[in-house]
């Protein structure tokens, strides 16, 4: 009889044993299914969370977009303000270029250069997609910029210049006349036709010898044998703007990376082609921006750019990277091949 009880004890303190366990576990389970992703959130390097929450996730893109017509600015201070800063942007140097009427803080082009018919062409770098995406992070420089920031990188990089004071009447102008472009897109929407169509990549590095015919032939007429361009008869801006040589973009500019030279010239040069029906094959696009990006132009100091190796493009053209590839390889490419592997 004793031995029965104590075997029932026994038992019964094994039933226990087997209870707690078992809530042990289960409250395991829920702490690494519901607690622990939380903790590992907050315990990630502040740079990348501060990339996913402030980066604009975009949805399916508008299926067609119109730039509201300079007529319809109101007819207030704003107004003023976007009627100035479309002017600064289509004839830019009149006003911030060597021989500017404002101050004389650029290289000569104009913003309408790179940003066709005043930010507005369908894949000509327009406007359409910035005030329904900005602030924005902006892993080049891992910070978050707004409209203005972003405006003096360019003028920075692209205009090879100096920034504009943050209270300035232009930057104020510019800004303004940018966010009203886009002014009817959706917040976080990005319409068909912004930015640049991308070309694809080659299966082989892009070559500057072949660019080179390609630049004589199609492109000369326009930009001069030297790439110097055509100043206009005014003397205070570019009718065609030159391409390299010191008053051209400096390094540290976007269309400074092939990719981004290639795609802008296959689907808008030679000037007046259209986006759907070019003239330039993808070969002929990528060897001619080779060629345009192996010739001398201005410096700018990059060493704080792309803090975040991982982030920085496949064909940045200048190291450190995260990869073995060299900076000749960055440069040309074989993309296609390197992203491969």
């Amino acid at each position: 009889m004793e031995r029965d009880q104590s075997d029932k004890k026994l038992n019964t303190l094994a039933s226990v044993i087997r209870l707690l366990l078992t809530s042990v576990i289960l409250l395991l389970l829920s702490f690494m299914l519901i607690v622990a992703p939380f903790l590992l959130q907050e315990l990630r390097p502040i740079r990348v969370k501060q990339a996913i929450i402030e980066t604009p996730k975009t949805t399916k893109p508008i299926e067609s977009w119109t730039p509201p017509a300079p007529t319809t600015v109101p007819g207030d201070s704003i107004a003023e303000l976007v009627k100035y800063g479309r002017e600064l942007v289509v004839h830019t140097a009149a006003y911030l270029g060597p021989n500017g009427s404002v101050t004389p803080i650029s290289n000569g082009m104009n913003c309408k250069n790179c940003h066709l018919d005043g930010g507005t062409r369908i894949f000509g770098i327009n406007f359409s997609a910035v005030a329904a995406n900005y602030p924005i992070w902006r892993d080049r420089s891992g910070t978050r910029v707004d409209v203005k920031e972003r405006i003096n990188e360019c003028i920075e990089r692209s205009l090879n210049g100096t920034r504009l004071d943050s209270s300035s009447k232009e930057l104020e102008a510019m800004a303004s006349y940018i966010l009203w472009i886009g002014k009817d897109v959706p917040k976080g929407t990005k319409p068909y036709g912004a930015g640049m169509k991308q070309i694809a990549y080659l299966d082989r590095p892009a070559d500057p010898i072949k660019g080179k015919i390609v630049y004589e032939n199609h492109c000369l007429l326009c930009h001069d044998q030297v790439g110097n361009g055509v100043m206009d008869p005014n003397g205070m801006e570019w009718l065609y703007p030159p391409i390299f040589g010191n008053q051209s973009y400096n390094n540290g500019a976007g269309m400074y990376r092939i990719s981004k030279f290639a795609s802008f010239v296959k689907y808008n040069m030679p000037y007046g082609i259209s986006h759907d029906n070019p003239t330039l094959t993808d070969e002929e696009a990528w060897d001619v921006a080779a060629y345009v990006n192996s010739l001398p132009r201005p410096d700018k100091d990059q060493r704080n750019d792309w803090p975040d190796l991982s982030t920085k493009p496949i064909d940045h053209p200048f190291g450190p990277y995260a990869d073995d590839y060299s900076e000749a390889a960055h440069k040309y490419g074989p993309y296609k091949k390197m992203l491969s592997q």
